[in-house]
């Protein structure tokens, strides 16, 4: 079950003002598309297959990238609070997507037309410089994020996780397991271990 909420733009705008300041012509004009959701527990926010149109900003609660291969659910991402979480190689080729994006607890997303959002780069070069730079944080997480999986162990992973978020006691342990690419029954030695 999806809900639309009215929009309260301060927190967002406290966040996208923290990584490139926006004026307020141009803080008008993202107000105008954006659109905030409210998404229950495992509800899905986009399609395995589908063609991504749409940049996602979680407001709060958490949501995940997932797939899956050889009939197993498989997470490859989390975002959090304030965090993008988009299918970036969908959105800029406009081929369909091979993953989905999964609200895992009741949350709160921020969802922008992809399409709108372009128009605004030739008005707003600001809006344009936040968004190159939004992508750009994410194109090195997920670089850290590969670099992680090649050269650190599980443990480290697990607790890299725990860095990032208190939320980690609201994700299923086999989303979390999926993620570190590891058996529950491993991430269970590790999570004792960690206490």
């Amino acid at each position: 079950m999806i809900r639309f909420l009215r929009f309260d733009s301060m927190m967002i705008f406290d966040f996208f003002n923290s990584v490139n300041n926006l004026s307020s012509e141009s803080q008008a004009a993202l107000e105008q598309i954006i659109i905030e959701k409210t998404y229950l527990k495992s509800d899905i926010i986009q399609d395995i297959g589908s063609r991504c149109k749409t940049v996602y900003f979680v407001k709060d609660g958490c949501a995940r990238i997932f797939y899956f291969k050889d009939g197993n659910d498989i997470t490859e991402h989390f975002s959090f609070e304030n965090e993008l979480i988009v299918r970036a190689e969908s959105l800029f080729t406009g081929k369909p997507t091979s993953k989905g994006i999964q609200a895992i607890d009741r949350s709160t997303v921020l969802s922008i037309d992809s399409e709108s959002l372009f128009e605004l780069y030739n008005q707003h070069h600001d809006i344009e410089r936040l968004f190159r730079l939004l992508f750009q944080k994410e194109y090195v997480n997920t670089v850290k994020r590969i670099e992680s999986l090649q050269f650190k162990t599980a443990k480290e992973r697990y607790e890299e996780l725990l860095e990032t978020t208190d939320y980690v006691q609201k994700i299923p342990l086999k989303y979390i397991a999926t993620y570190l690419g590891i058996t529950q029954v491993s991430l269970s030695r590790i999570r004792a271990d960690v206490k």
